[in-house]
């Protein structure tokens, strides 16, 4: 197996040892453990001769423990070896599903993710809820439909390695945006069915479902940000010409309010979206020409539907105007996702 395991481990006991004599009976090419910051060593010390460990002075987090492996294995066995696989040192993944994940990545994967069943009944409730809710996020906001968007069991190309060094996050964020980053270049991500393992109802783990989950929804709402703040602008704009245009034909006053206020808003939005949301590398006249295509039908759709709206309920404008754009906001997302600023695939 001329793949290289890579174990973060913190305060680990003696599954740490079951999990390194597994990989050495399934022969991989080299084994990293990083200890991050445990208080006993006696573990590491045990493992020493068998594998290179890597210690932290202090707890730096899980994110930052697997990057001071990556960058290890970079610098040390690649290109030798031809790709790394993550793993827990808890023992909660089967040896033969840690080997099917690394065999995937020899065959043609380039990020493999190896996938619980997250509807059994002896899975932890904080663990199956804090799931479900980050896969539908994942679904709904990212377009990535990832079962177990929380597994410790990933296999990497060696140019994912390189990709994944750089990837912002020292805690358990860092597999979530993973990825997300595996999304924004393209990267192929393939699951792998795995053997659901829960030993003592996972009271040994180190993921907070409370704050770890505030990390992974604050990586998720950047992709927002830049949506919301030029719907703000759309918004003030429009009020203020509303309240300018007040004495003009309620039909004009609508429309040119609609066409000036979003002329304005989606130039900025166009700018931050392309550079800092989805980073797109296509070109300036693609993207500009697909952006603006997608801007004058949603200009046409919320003039159209607030026009009409004003007409059937008779509110204000600037009411129906939130309820029209929210909608709006949400479809727009997505295509821009997937159609504006979408990166080629790689295969």
């Amino acid at each position: 197996m001329n793949i290289c395991a890579i174990i973060p481990s913190l305060d680990p006991d003696e599954k740490l040892l079951e999990v390194v004599a597994a990989l050495k009976e399934k022969a991989f090419a080299h084994i990293i453990v990083v200890d991050d910051g445990s208080s006993d060593k006696h573990y590491f010390d045990v493992i020493s001769e068998d594998c290179d460990v890597l210690h932290h002075a202090k707890n730096l987090g899980k994110g930052r423990a697997i990057k001071t492996a990556l960058n290890y294995y970079l610098n040390n066995y690649s290109p030798e070896c031809l790709g790394v696989v993550l793993a827990d040192s808890d023992n909660q993944h089967d040896i033969e599903d840690i080997y099917a994940c690394a065999s995937e990545i020899l065959n043609s994967g380039r990020l493999v993710l190896g996938t619980r069943n997250f509807s059994l009944e002896e899975i932890p409730l904080r663990s199956r809820l804090g799931n479900k809710i980050t896969a539908f996020i994942f679904r709904s906001l990212c377009g990535l439909n990832i079962s177990d968007t929380q597994t410790g069991l990933r296999a990497l190309s060696n140019e994912c390695v390189m990709l994944f060094l750089d990837t912002p996050g020292e805690r358990f964020e860092y597999e979530t945006n993973m990825l997300l980053d595996a999304k924004k270049h393209g990267i192929e991500i393939r699951q792998i069915p795995i053997k659901t393992i829960y030993l003592e109802k996972n009271k040994k783990s180190h993921f907070n479902p409370l704050l770890d989950s505030i990390s992974i929804y604050k990586v998720l709402l950047k992709f927002l940000w830049a949506s919301l703040f030029s719907t703000f602008i759309d918004f003030a704009v429009f009020a203020f010409l509303i309240f300018l245009l007040k004495d003009v034909q309620k039909s004009l006053q609508i429309f040119a309010a609609t066409a000036i206020a979003r002329a304005v808003s989606s130039f900025l939005n166009f700018l931050a979206n392309k550079n800092l949301v989805f980073k797109s590398k296509n070109g300036l006249r693609v993207s500009a020409a697909k952006y603006y295509t997608l801007c004058i039908i949603q200009m046409l759709c919320s003039y159209g539907g607030v026009y009409a709206l004003t007409l059937l309920l008779g509110f204000k404008p600037l009411i129906l105007k939130i309820m029209v754009d929210f909608v709006l906001f949400l479809i727009s997302f997505q295509i821009q996702r997937e159609w504006v600023f979408k990166n080629g695939k790689k295969h």
